[in-house]
């Protein structure tokens, strides 16, 4: 028996004794599969079960989540960020209507807005058996430990070599099992911070440990400059109404919802919030909060407009902005 087989069965024992019991583990539908892959990018599970469980509630077929307004949606997926997965969500749920129903290829799921050969591979393994293996941040850290890998895993060489690596490992007859075990060992054992190396079931063949390097692997390439910016809103009220606007499109909050941005404060404005930290992926944004009530509604740009103040939860915003909308209470 190779290394190979080893690896692999190992990782299979262990997963049915350790997996984690999760509500879209029980079922083979596509859709309640692919939307929780979708909630869980750059999301994690204790965060994103609920608004699985809200969405499923209250869409409980890609038919229905395709007739929703992308409004609906983006209101519904308030909280959990990167808001593009939102959009994307809704858009790959009309192209699955269009076309009758989930593909069932690898090429065909990657097809839909927004699912990449992760998702893809998540997807059609777990749904519908294709023999398809996922990489993702778990994967990559699992192998690079065993076999003591350093090509740096954010560059094109790297994504090659491991995808490469997590096909020749995966058991194709259980590929649903494999893809999920050893998503489950990354995240409970094989940990990014002080992994449980002396109850691993890897330990004796893991490079990393026998070599003393667990803390250095996986490699990642140095990110993008992170750049700042400041942010000044006026949330103005006037005779119960506020003044919003929707962020246009090609924009990171493309389609939300938020106050007054500008530069110029009115006389009168009072400071609600100050300095408030926010951190995206490749930028740190510190914005001020003024609350100001005219007696009369001021001009204002021809992108903004009057709702009252009673609807403002029927409107998605940025997380940045509902931290902010929390200083009025």
């Amino acid at each position: 028996m190779n290394d190979t087989s080893n690896f692999t069965l190992t990782l299979l024992r262990w997963f049915s004794e350790n997996g984690r019991e999760l509500p879209w583990r029980q079922t083979r539908d596509p859709y309640a599969i692919w939307l929780s892959e979708i909630i869980l990018q750059q999301t994690r599970i204790e965060q994103g079960r609920p608004y699985w469980e809200r969405f499923m509630q209250r869409w409980p077929t890609v038919e229905a989540l395709a007739a929703a307004t992308e409004d609906e949606v983006l209101r519904e997926w308030q909280g959990l960020g990167y808001y593009s997965r939102a959009r994307n969500l809704h858009a790959a749920a009309r192209q699955v209507t269009a076309c009758g129903g989930f593909p069932t290829t690898i090429e065909g799921l990657r097809s839909l807005k927004g699912v990449g050969d992760y998702t893809a591979a998540a997807i059609g393994s777990i749904a519908f058996d294709l023999p398809a293996a996922v990489v993702d941040g778990n994967v990559y850290r699992v192998l690079s430990r065993h076999y003591g890998i350093s090509t740096p895993i954010n560059t094109t060489e790297g994504k090659h070599e491991f995808a490469a690596l997590a096909q020749s490992l995966l058991p194709e007859q259980q590929a649903s099992a494999y893809n999920q075990a050893i998503m489950d060992f990354g995240a409970i054992q094989c940990t990014p911070t002080s992994p449980h190396c002396s109850d691993c079931p890897l330990m004796e063949c893991c490079t990393a440990f026998r070599e003393g390097k667990v803390a250095q692997l996986p490699v990642k390439q140095r990110k993008l400059k992170i750049t700042e910016r400041r942010l000044t809103y006026i949330y103005i009220r006037c005779k119960g109404m506020i003044a919003i606007h929707r962020r246009p499109s090609g924009d990171i909050w493309q389609g939300l919802y938020e106050p007054l941005l500008t530069d110029a404060l009115p006389q009168g404005a009072i400071l609600l919030r100050q300095n408030v930290k926010h951190v995206l992926t490749h930028r740190i944004l510190y914005a001020d909060f003024y609350l100001w009530e005219p007696d009369e509604r001021p001009s204002l740009p021809p992108d903004y407009f009057w709702i009252p103040e009673t609807n403002l939860d029927n409107y998605a915003v940025p997380r940045l902005i509902e931290i902010l909308l929390e200083a009025l209470h």
